[in-house]
Formats: structure tokens, C-alpha cells, sequence
């Protein structure tokens, strides 16, 4: 595969620059929901075992779901299918200031909007990629999955900003009701751009639909060795880990003994900022290759920083351990995303890509458990600390079984 001629390469087309931003926003009023709503739920019902149900009810969707959204992406317009995901966030946004509002919230009522929310993620999340493969040529396409990993990076580390801004200065209930407005902009271009998902594909067979359809996709890539292992990688720092950090993060501001909202906004802001540092530093230097030992080296590096932050007890190097571990995750997400979309038959992307969404996004709902369920158990501090060397083993193990069989890399780009 060729290189990337020139470095930031998306950028230089306006209307995956303007795409890239709206999906940024759009991440941003994600986590700015996650940051107002999980502090709401922590603060009334202070249960490890909710912290846990919201992993599970959130990330279900994406588990069950991913591959058959990943249909639709092959076979429709991609501009209204992340419409309808946008309208449906936004709508939960503002379900939840009602709840406020009206001081009917519920555990309940709290679980169904948590699992609309992640039905909409999980309805984006295949037709957000076959956007970016629309709007730039193969040798681009490393560079928009990195700058699109960039920018999500981008409003993850500005959800929480924004997200604790909005607590304190509006409180929660105008808060998540503002965070609405912020699906807008991204809906708006998509009614302006000419792009579907299918331009440069537009000969390409579509298969049919169905869950028939959906095992034949399995059994195309299972004996492509590079793309299982980029699905297993994914699929392990989900399960282990995954959205346990977010959920769990107001009970390690209280740990730290800093359970102001500031506190702990900052420790999701390290996150972020790793993130956002790692995708510019991977986009600029391109020095990492796009090979599977680079994930895996990536892979170890997250897991390594997670342990060392659940096992510190002082707050200002849990702050650079997030830092390290944010930069580390987007490096082994970017690099396992651009492989996976890299090597996708054309006509079947969209479920490919959804198959790496299962692994990627819905395997975190194990996160609940590993961390939420278990951390009811021992406390999340150490069961945060056994989910990151349990990802560690695993990772060294796959890692493994993927050098014995050598399988190919893909050039740096």
C-alpha cells in the first residue's frame, strides 16, 4: 500500500475537515452527557454496582447490534443514518433534563436512556467510517482515521471541560439541555455534502442484509490473520478496560480525596489530552508503522499505565499515568481501525467495520463487570488494577500467537 504523500493529508479536504469537526462536536456533547450524568448518578445513589450497569446498558447496543448497523451502512445513504443517530442523542439529552427537572429520575428510568444513548452510538459508529473512506483516496485513508481518532480524542478531552463548565456554572439540568444544541452543526453539513458513504464505491456489490449474511462476513476474514488480530486487540482493551474509566472516575476523585467536580474533570481531561497529543505526534512523525506489533506494543503501554494508576494513591502522577495511557489507547485504536478499514472488501465494509465495532466498542459492556461488578466486590481501585494486568497477559499472548504465524504489515502511512 502506498504512503500518504503529504502529512495531515485529510485536512487538506475541506469537506472531511469540516466532517472531522462536526464529529468532534459531536463526541464532545457524548462526553459532555457521560460527565453530567455520571456525576448526577454517583452523587444520588453512590452504588459501584450502577457504575457498572451504565458500562453494560450503554455498551450492549454496540455488542448486538454493530454488525447489522454496519449492513445498513453498506447498503444506505450514510448522511441520514448518522442523522437519526445525532436527533436520537440529542433527544436523550434533553430526556435527562427532564428527569432533572422534574426530580423524577430513577435507576430505571436512568438504565433506558442509557441504552437509547448506546443504541445511537453504536447506529453512528459504522456509517461515521464509510463517510471517511467516501471523502479520501485509499492513500489518505490512514491519515482521516487518525485525524477522525484525533478529533474524537479532541472532544473527549473538551467534553469534560465544557461538561464540568456547564455543571458548575448552569448545573445539570440546563446543562445537558444546552448539550443538545452541540449534534446540530454535524447534521447541518450532512444535509450540504454531495458524499453518502458509497461515491467512490459506488460499483461495488452490496450484499444482502441478514443474519445469514452476517456469519458469511465472519467467515471471509478468519483466515485473514491480520485482521483477527487487529478484531482481538480491540476486542481485549474493551473488555478489560473500556468505558470503566469514565464511569468509575468520580470514585477515584473521592479516592485521591478531591471530589469536587474539578478534580474530577481533570483526571478524564488527562485522558483526553493524551489522546489528542498521540494522534498530532502519530500524524506528524508518522513513525509508528501501521502493523500489528505496533498495536501490540501500544496495547501493552495502555495496560501498563492503567495498573500504575489504580495502584497509586497520589493524585498528581495518577494525572501523567492517564496522560501516557490515553496516548497509548489512541495509538493501538488508530493503527487497528486504519488496518481494518484498509483491507475491508469494498462491499462489505460497512459489516467489517461493524464486526470491529462489536470488538472495539460493544466487548466494553465486559468492562461492568470486570471493573463495576467486581469492583462492588474489592473495591474499583483494585479491580481496575487485575482488568489491566489481565489485559496486559492477554495482549502478550496474542501478540504472541500473531508472530508465530507472521502475518503481513501494513505499509506506514
Amino acid at each position: 500500500m502506498t504512503d500518504v504523500p503529504r502529512r495531515f493529508a485529510a485536512l487538506r479536504n475541506r469537506e472531511c475537515a469540516v466532517y472531522l469537526v462536526g464529529a468532534a462536536l459531536m463526541m464532545m456533547a457524548d462526553n459532555i452527557e457521560h460527565v453530567i450524568t455520571y456525576w448526577v448518578l454517583w452523587q444520588r445513589f453512590h452504588s459501584p454496582a450502577l457504575a457498572g450497569f451504565e458500562v453494560i446498558s450503554h455498551w450492549l447496543p454496540f455488542l448486538l447490534l454493530s454488525v447489522p448497523f454496519g449492513q445498513l451502512a453498506d447498503r444506505y445513504d450514510c448522511r441520514r443514518i448518522i442523522q437519526v443517530g445525532a436527533a436520537l442523542f440529542a433527544l436523550v439529552s434533553i430526556a435527562w433534563g427532564v428527569l432533572f427537572a422534574t426530580d423524577t429520575l430513577t435507576v430505571w428510568a436512568a438504565g433506558l436512556l442509557l441504552v437509547l444513548h448506546g443504541t445511537a452510538g453504536a447506529l453512528w459508529g459504522p456509517a461515521e467510517q464509510l463517510m471517511l473512506h467516501d471523502f479520501v483516496s485509499p492513500a489518505e485513508l490512514p491519515s482521516a482515521v487518525r485525524l477522525n481518532s484525533t478529533f474524537r480524542s479532541l472532544g473527549i478531552l473538551a467534553g469534560p471541560v465544557v461538561g464540568a463548565a456547564l455543571l458548575v456554572g448552569l448545573g445539570p439540568t440546563a446543562g445537558i439541555l444546552v448539550n443538545a444544541v452541540f449534534y446540530v452543526p454535524l447534521v447541518v453539513f450532512l444535509f450540504r455534502t454531495r458524499f453518502t458513504g458509497h461515491v467512490r464505491d459506488a460499483g461495488a456489490p452490496r450484499p444482502a442484509a441478514g443474519f445469514r449474511e452476517a456469519f458469511r462476513t465472519l467467515r471471509l476474514i478468519r483466515t485473514d490473520r491480520t485482521l483477527v488480530s487487529m478484531l482481538v486487540l480491540a476486542g481485549l482493551g474493551s473488555f478489560f478496560i473500556g468505558a470503566s474509566l469514565q464511569t468509575t472516575m468520580p470514585a477515584f476523585a473521592d479516592r485521591f480525596g478531591s471530589g469536587d467536580g474539578i478534580a474530577y474533570s481533570a483526571l478524564l481531561f488527562a485522558v483526553g489530552a493524551g489522546g489528542v497529543v498521540g494522534g498530532v505526534l502519530l500524524e506528524a512523525t508518522r513513525r509508528i508503522p501501521t502493523t500489528v506489533g505496533a498495536a501490540v506494543v501500544s496495547t501493552l503501554a495502555y495496560g501498563a499505565a492503567i495498573l500504575g494508576f489504580a495502584m497509586t494513591g497520589w493524585y498528581w502522577l495518577a494525572l501523567p499515568l492517564l496522560f501516557v495511557g490515553g496516548m497509548a489507547n489512541l495509538a493501538s485504536m488508530s493503527i487497528s481501525q486504519t488496518v481494518v478499514q484498509l483491507l475491508a472488501p469494498p462491499g462489505e465494509r460497512g459489516r467489517v467495520v461493524g464486526l470491529y465495532g462489536m470488538a472495539a466498542n460493544g466487548l466494553r459492556m465486559g468492562s461492568g463487570l470486570t471493573v463495576g461488578f467486581f469492583g462492588q466486590l474489592v473495591g474499583v481501585a483494585p479491580a481496575l488494577a487485575w482488568s489491566a494486568a489481565a489485559l496486559l497477559v492477554g495482549t502478550a499472548i496474542a501478540g504472541a500467537v500473531a508472530a508465530r504465524g507472521r502475518p503481513p504489515g501494513i505499509a506506514r502511512a
